[in-house]
This record gives structure tokens, C-alpha cells and sequence, in this order.
């Protein structure tokens, strides 16, 4: 198994993150002032989902910052895993606020109103555009971070949602329009409910120091096996501290004599370890004679 890791330039992604909160503050307050004004409950629904981005952002652009800090006495691996947890917080605003479209949206479908379709319109596809412009900017960076993946997410999630509420704005004075709106309004709200309960799910995998996706310790002993004949791997432990961070630790069994050759085949396995898995930091615990315990896992005593 192959991982290909494509190196983020911080400076340039922190600059992407700050256009798109100001791209969707500004979606924002177009939708609070045309939902007010049209009466649209999809679009007040498309305004909140995009206020929660603008603080999803804002803590992506923060717990990066915490994130390159240097590691102390104290957090011997950094604030990493701050990202981690922004990640998390923002999928728990996501869930608050599908609930609360949801509950609005049904009373609607009850009490259908009208909706001022021009109005709704226009508002709508400026924030279409821009959304899209947001989601075009943190493309490319979105593949192995999660707390970047989490923000992007929220941003797609944004650009069909506003297309949704073209659409609706498009039928708003057919007879069956009053329940369009309410009923897209519903349709954002499941979309974002579902992606929101993913990130949280990975969130939490990798805060319980989980495998890291793509990583099967089993397949990875063996890929190790295969490739150095004089090497086994036993009491591996393999997860993530943060976003591009995975860390592995295990005892190594060798058949080398020298102080040496040990050093040069550990370096040779953190080296595979890192291009064929991920790994950015593997600590092999060298062994002659073993520990007298040879499986994969290990206990705790």
C-alpha cells in the first residue's frame, strides 16, 4: 500500500482560510439581509450554515496557529491535536444548527408563506458564486488535514446549498413554490447533518490515538517483513496526533551483531515506514534475543 503526501506551504493556506471567512462573512450578511426581505426560510437557513463556517474557519485559521507551535515540557508533541479538536467543535455547531433548520423548516411545511422569488434569487446566486470561489481556494489543500477538510467541507456543503436555494427561488411562484422553500431548506439540513456526523466520527477516532486511516498495523508488519528478511515488528502502536502527524512505535527483532548495523536498518525501516505508509515519526525499539512477548499488539501491564 502506497501513500503519496503532498507537502501544505503554511503561509499560503493560512491566506486561502482568511479570504474564504471573508468571502463567507460577506455571504452571510447578503442572506440575513435577502431572507429577511424575501421571507425565505431556506436562504435564513443558507445564512445560519454559512455564519458557522465563518466561525468554522476562524477556528481552522486558530488551532493551525496552535499547531506549529514548538513542542515544550509540557506538550511533548505540540498543540497538534488542537486542529483535531476544532474540527470536532465545528461538526457540533453543523449538527445544532440542522437541527434547528429542520424544526423551522417543518413548522413551514405546516404554515407555508410566501417568498419575494427576485429577491431570494439574486441573494442566492451571489452567494453560489462566492461559495464557490471559497471552495476553489482550500481545494487542493483539503486531502490530508482534517481540521482544512472539515472547513472545506462545510464550504461545498455551502455551494450546494446555495444552488439549492436558486432552485427554489426559480419555482417560488409556482403553485406548489410556498413548500419549495421549506423543503430545500430540510434537504441542506440532512446534507449537512451527514458529513457533520462523519467529521465528527474521525475526530474522535484519532483523539482515542486510533490507527490512522489507511493503516493497518497487521498489513504493515508484514509489509516490513517482505521488505527487510532479517526484520520483525511486534508490540506496534500506530495514530495520529494531528493532521499529517502519524506516529508509530515498536519493538524491532533483528539479526544484526552490531551496534552499527542496527542503527543503519532502523533508519532504512523509518525510512520505508515514512514513503510506503505515512509515517512521519516511527520509534523502533531494537531487539537481539526479544522481550519474550512476540505478538503484534502487546498489553498493558
Amino acid at each position: 500500500m502506497t501513500h503519496h503526501h503532498r507537502e501544505i506551504e503554511p503561509g499560503n493556506l493560512d491566506r486561502r482560510l482568511w479570504a474564504s471567512a471573508a468571502l463567507n462573512l460577506g455571504i452571510t450578511l447578503v442572506e440575513i439581509v435577502g431572507g429577511l426581505w424575501a421571507g425565505s426560510l431556506a436562504l435564513l437557513a443558507d445564512a445560519a450554515h454559512n455564519l458557522a463556517d465563518v466561525g468554522a474557519l476562524g477556528l481552522a485559521i486558530f488551532a493551525r496557529r496552535l499547531g506549529r507551535r514548538a513542542p515544550t515540557p509540557r506538550h511533548t508533541y505540540g498543540l497538534k491535536r488542537a486542529e483535531v479538536v476544532a474540527a470536532l467543535l465545528n461538526a457540533a455547531v453543523l449538527i445544532a444548527i440542522s437541527a434547528l433548520i429542520g424544526r423551522e423548516a417543518v413548522a413551514r411545511l405546516f404554515h407555508p408563506e410566501p417568498v419575494r422569488s427576485s429577491v431570494m434569487l439574486v441573494a442566492a446566486a451571489a452567494a453560489f458564486l462566492a461559495n464557490v470561489a471559497s471552495v476553489l481556494l482550500l481545494r487542493t489543500h483539503s486531502a490530508e488535514d482534517i481540521n482544512v477538510r472539515s472547513a472545506f467541507l462545510h464550504l461545498a456543503q455551502d455551494a450546494l446549498a446555495s444552488l439549492a436555494v436558486v432552485v427554489a427561488a426559480l419555482f417560488a411562484r409556482t403553485a406548489a413554490g410556498r413548500y419549495v422553500d421549506p423543503a430545500v431548506a430540510i434537504l441542506i439540513g440532512v446534507v449537512v447533518l451527514r458529513s457533520a456526523i462523519s467529521i465528527v466520527s474521525e475526530s474522535l477516532h484519532t483523539l482515542l490515538e486510533a490507527a490512522p486511516a489507511g493503516v493497518n498495523v497487521e498489513d504493515l508488519a508484514e509489509d516490513v517483513a517482505r521488505r527487510f528478511t532479517d526484520v520483525r515488528l511486534h508490540h506496534v502502536h500506530a495514530w495520529e496526533v494531528g493532521p499529517g502527524q502519524r506516529v508509530l512505535t515498536a519493538h524491532m527483532k533483528v539479526g544484526a551483531t552490531t551496534l552499527l548495523e542496527v542503527e543503519a536498518i532502523a533508519a532504512e525501516v523509518r525510512r520505508f515506514l515514512h514513503e510506503e505508509w505515512g509515517i512521519t515519526h516511527a520509534t523502533l525499539e531494537a531487539e537481539a534475543n526479544g522481550c519474550g512477548r512476540e505478538d503484534l499488539l502487546g498489553d498493558w501491564k
